[in-house]
């Protein structure tokens, strides 16, 4: 059944529909797991990777479907509710489908965003255990993250103290000589908490730590969590986790967490985290949910275990891109398909007739604040402007050689010619359209979404990488400028053409992902500039270098690691019933 989905809220939705939601169980009969293949955590379990993975190696791989976005509005497009949606379409017609969603961050949940789990009828379950930690796996990767930090902040304190004689006799260590000012690592916490981006540490005396500038991140931003999003297996974990530059030495060589001594014990917190939890939509298909990077200077996407777990379960197994197609699919297409070696069979262009009004030159989508009427009335004028902003994306997928579906996500004051002109010109480029109200109707909504995505799974494709790997960097940031983001050219700062050259030159950074550093809020690197901007050159300020990861970040634009807490968060409406001990208020 579908709920009200205008006189419901999501916590209500969700309330409703854990009642009968499978336990640990029934999902272990009903994927045909083994006993030892799933580990229940209360209401939801994880799926044991490494045995599974093992047991099913020779199974064929399912269809593989990508969802990603236009440039959103700062209020987001949906997803994640189509995502939601479009597993329970291909339920409704009896196909055995799944998907996999990143982790949703403590940070936006308790902040100005709420919840990652979709929303409406197109929703995720169970919705408090999601959105408040789940299993645990931020919390590893961020007690993981933090021990390197104690260990290089205790290692630096005792090579303070102590002698070269005295460091080796007493601990055993050799000296780094580590220079307090190339401190790369900083500290994480899972909130917005603005007033940690730049501390002070070691006040007080010699015993107390050793006196520097240091800094919070968000833990997501992390790169471990970066790393858990690519990795193939454990043992790719533990390898990557030995390489992360810490810091310097006073002659410029980097300190690594390997050189520290403490990969292993990062190891050993981060042992659960490669395997996916497994939670559900609220008609009951399986939708596992592993790993949350950053869209930025990370993939933006769920993990690569989770999809080669979801093809070897599913028939139709979907995955999720963060932002619009100039980044997330971007990272899909040229980081994430090259890593797995897997290859989509279909990416799903989420569009909303907001978004395109705001493209057509409509009036500031702010969040919190209501809409103007311009986003709610019809206005065929203004919404045909911003259809480019929608072709520009198609054209991206379409280089990929990946079959695009648009989906138009309708919302009720969206009018039926509002809607006939943009699949006009959505086919007209060449791209199958679907309509699909699953936020109001849930899998019924999205039936006509599920035909298209089936069909074009059919239709073939041959997915086509956009450089090789011999590609050197600034040519790899060339064609991504001009191809994806639609620049003229790149600018480059002294510096950060040196740091490029420098990389350039020495092959091993040969392999190292290129992960674009932009805003998402537009195909450049101004957020402000909407539609399909021309005219205009991608400027790079910075490289910045992740070696347990291998990723070189080219940064357009400035990037805060740690968010800030808005004026009215969201965690000012969140509470709990003292009887039930059940969340309210999580949206």
């Amino acid at each position: 059944m579908a709920y009200d989905a205008t006189k419901m809220k999501d916590w209500q939705i969700a309330e409703a529909a854990e009642a009968n939601m499978p336990t640990p169980d029934e999902w272990r009969e009903r994927l045909g797991l083994e006993k030892d293949e799933i580990l229940p955590y209360g209401r939801v379990a994880k799926l044991d990777f490494m045995k599974i993975i093992e047991r099913l190696k020779d199974r064929p791989d399912g269809k593989y479907i990508e969802v990603t976005a236009i440039t959103p509005t700062p209020l987001g497009e949906g997803k994640s509710t189509t995502t939601c949606g479009l597993i329970e379409g291909l339920g409704k017609r009896g196909l055995n489908v799944g998907g996999c969603i990143r982790q949703p961050s403590g940070g936006p949940t308790m902040n100005i965003k709420g919840t990652a789990a979709g929303g409406g009828n197109a929703l995720l379950i169970p919705l408090t255990e999601f959105s408040m930690g789940l299993t645990g796996d931020i919390n590893d990767i961020t007690n993981a993250h933090n021990l390197a930090m104690v260990a290089l902040t205790a290692r630096m304190q005792h090579e303070r103290n102590y002698t070269d004689e005295q460091l080796e006799r007493l601990t055993k260590m050799r000296r780094l000589n580590i220079d307090p000012t190339r401190v790369e690592m900083g500290w994480v916490i899972d909130f917005c908490a603005q007033s940690l981006r730049n501390i002070i540490i070691g006040l007080g005396g010699r015993m107390d730590g050793y006196m520097m500038q240091s800094k919070f991140a968000i833990s997501v931003s992390s790169e471990l969590m970066a790393i858990l999003s690519i990795v193939n297996d454990l043992a790719d974990l533990r390898e990557r986790l030995n390489h992360i530059t810490v810091a310097y030495d006073r002659q410029g060589n980097p300190i690594t967490t390997g050189d520290l001594e403490v990969a292993g014990a990062m190891a050993a917190w981060m042992r659960n985290t490669i395997n996916p939890t497994l939670c559900s939509t609220v008609e009951y298909q399986p939708l596992m949910v592993h790993a949350g990077p950053f869209a930025n200077i990370a993939v933006g996407q769920s993990s690569i275990i989770g999809d080669r777990l979801g093809l070897k379960l599913f028939d139709y197994h979907v995955t999720e891109s963060g932002f619009g197609a100039d980044i997330g699919f971007e990272k899909f297409w040229n980081v994430k398909c090259r890593l797995s070696g897997l290859k989509p069979h279909v990416s799903v262009l989420t569009t909303t007739i907001r978004a395109l009004k705001m493209h057509g030159g409509g009036p500031k989508v702010v969040a919190g604040i209501p809409l103007p009427d311009e986003y709610t009335k019809e206005d065929l004028g203004l919404l045909e402007k911003g259809l480019c902003n929608m072709l520009h994306h198609i054209n991206i997928i379409r280089t990929a050689g990946i079959n695009p579906v648009v989906c138009i996500n309708r919302f009720a004051t969206d009018t039926d010619a509002e809607v006939a002109l943009v699949r006009k010109a959505a086919e007209e480029a060449g791209a199958r359209c679907a309509v699909s109200t699953h936020w109001a109707h849930g899998g019924d909504g999205a039936l006509e979404l599920a035909d298209a995505v089936i069909e074009a799974c059919e239709a073939g494709n041959e997915l086509r990488f956009l450089y090789p790997m011999e590609t050197k960097l600034r040519e790899r940031v060339e064609k991504i400028a001009k191809v994806v983001y639609g620049a003229d050219g790149v600018s480059w700062t002294p510096e950060a053409e040196a740091k490029a050259k420098a990389f350039e030159a020495d092959p091993k950074y040969n392999e190292y992902a290129t992960m674009m550093v932009k805003t998402h809020l537009s195909l450049t690197h101004d957020p402000a500039l909407k539609g399909v901007p021309k005219g205009w050159t991608l400027p790079i300020r910075d490289v910045l270098v992740y070696s347990g990861a291998k990723f070189l970040c080219p940064c357009a634009g400035s990037i805060s690691l740690m968010p800030g807490t808005c004026s009215d968060p969201a965690f000012r409406r969140i509470d709990i019933d003292v009887k039930t001990g059940k969340v309210r208020g999580l949206f």
